[in-house]
Order: structure tokens, then sequence, then C-alpha cells
């Protein structure tokens, strides 16, 4: 069996007398969605805080393709290929929806790019940019102002943007979150296309679109990993049903 490209390794986390991470160990592979769920305080954001390289962890180690990047920045886990995505306030909402993804484009290459220079301007950040956006299915947005996107097109734009920095593996915090039906379907779909190209850490609260993307589902409750499977073996866990699932469960 090939490495995982994601393993944390015993992880701890607290805040004062509050252990928000505790002894979390989980691995990712290669080309899947891993869903990661559980109730709201579980620690879900402070583990993907940690993962990113926004929160250093107290303890543990967390492994990203072959290498320990515990200690290393967020900028230097970007670097390597481990984007977070689904930020929405990290959008320039007075900027287009192609110079937002062009100026991850510059980020990742070190063009002569410059910020308030108009990225129409730039053909070889552009043409990369379209192709993100093409890929999200936003080419036909790509010169409206972010600000003007609907609240579902903001997070294809967030994925674009992530997709535009080249990743191995993305995190996604609650992708769904305020979108009405056909903004999450199609959300949905585009994850779904996705899959075997990038690893994908996925926390989302909408149990049908988990079982219904997830390869794998890790329980987090407590700040303890309390089950790891298939979705199968998730749905059939009495102690999962009983911490979180119960009424919720996907059919």
């Amino acid at each position: 069996m090939t490495e995982p490209l994601l393993e944390l390794r015993g992880l701890h986390k607290s805040f004062g007398g509050l252990t928000v991470t505790d002894d979390v160990s989980l691995e990712l592979r290669q080309g899947e969605i891993h869903a990661l769920i559980g109730p709201n305080g579980a620690g879900k954001t402070t583990l993907i805080h940690q993962i990113s390289g926004t929160l250093a962890p107290d303890a543990g180690q967390i492994v990203f393709a072959g290498e320990d990047v515990t200690r290393l920045s967020l900028a230097q886990r970007a670097r390597r290929g481990l984007a977070r995505s689904f930020q929405i306030t990290s959008l320039l909402p007075g900027f287009s929806a192609l110079e937002n993804v062009a100026l991850a484009v510059q980020a990742r290459s070190g063009s002569s790019f410059r910020f308030f220079r108009p990225a129409l301007h730039e053909a070889a950040l552009n043409d990369q940019a379209m192709a993100a956006l093409t890929e999200v299915g936003l080419e036909r947005r790509a010169a409206l102002p972010a600000a003007a996107l609907s609240h579902g097109e903001k997070r294809q734009l967030e994925l674009a943007v992530a997709l535009a920095m080249q990743p191995r593996l993305l995190l996604l915090d609650e992708p769904l979150a305020g979108t009405g039906a056909e903004e999450a379907e199609r959300l949905m779909r585009i994850l779904g296309e996705l899959r075997g190209r990038y690893g994908i850490l996925l926390i989302e609260h909408d149990m049908p679109a988990v079982f219904a993307l997830a390869d794998r589902i890790s329980v987090l409750a407590q700040g303890k990993v309390i089950a790891s499977g298939t979705k199968d073996e998730i749905r059939a866990d009495p102690v999962v049903r009983d911490a979180y699932l119960g009424d919720e469960e996907a059919a």
C-alpha cells in the first residue's frame, strides 16, 4: 500500500484548561474524499487550522506527502501543495472573479504581476486563471466582481482560487454552508468531479452530502476521533450513532 498523502499522528491542542484536539490520528489517501464529521464544538475547525498551518499543535506530527510539515508555515505548506478553501472573506470583492484567481496564480508562480495592476493585462496569468474558473463552472462569470456573485458562486470562486495554487490536498471547511438546494447540488457535482485528482479533507454538517461524497469518514467528538472507516462502517457503528448521527443519518 502506498503511503498516505496526509497523516496526523497524535495531535494535541489546548487553550488554557480546554483540550480541543485530543490525540488525533488519521490518514488521508491520495485522490480520496475523506469527510470529518462531528457535533459543533468537536474541534473540527481547530484541526483544520493545525493542518493548514494557521495554528501550531502542542504535540504530535503532521506528515504531508511523506514530509513532516508540523513546524512549517502556512505559506511553506501551500508551496508543497496543501490548500485551504471556502474562506469567503479572503476574496477581494472589488476585483473580478478572474482577477481573484489570477492573483493566486501569481502567488504560486512569482510572475511580475503587481497587486494594483489590472489582471486582464497579464495573459499568462489569466490563461491559467480561466482554466481554474472553467473547472468550477464559473467561466461565464469571469468578468464580474466577486461582490456580485451569489453565495454559492463565491464558494465556487474560493475553490477556483485554491485550484490555481496547483494543490495536492484541499482542506474544505463546510463548503455547502449557507447554500440553497441548487447551489449545493452544483458544488457537490464539482467536488465529485475532483475526486481522484486531489486529496480532499471535507468538514460538512450536511449528512446526505457527506454520505454521497465521502470515500471514508472520521468522526470527531470532544476533540477525539471516535471512529474512522467506510461509509457503511460509520453507519453501522453504534458509538457514532449515539454520539452524532442519530436522526441525521443519511439514508
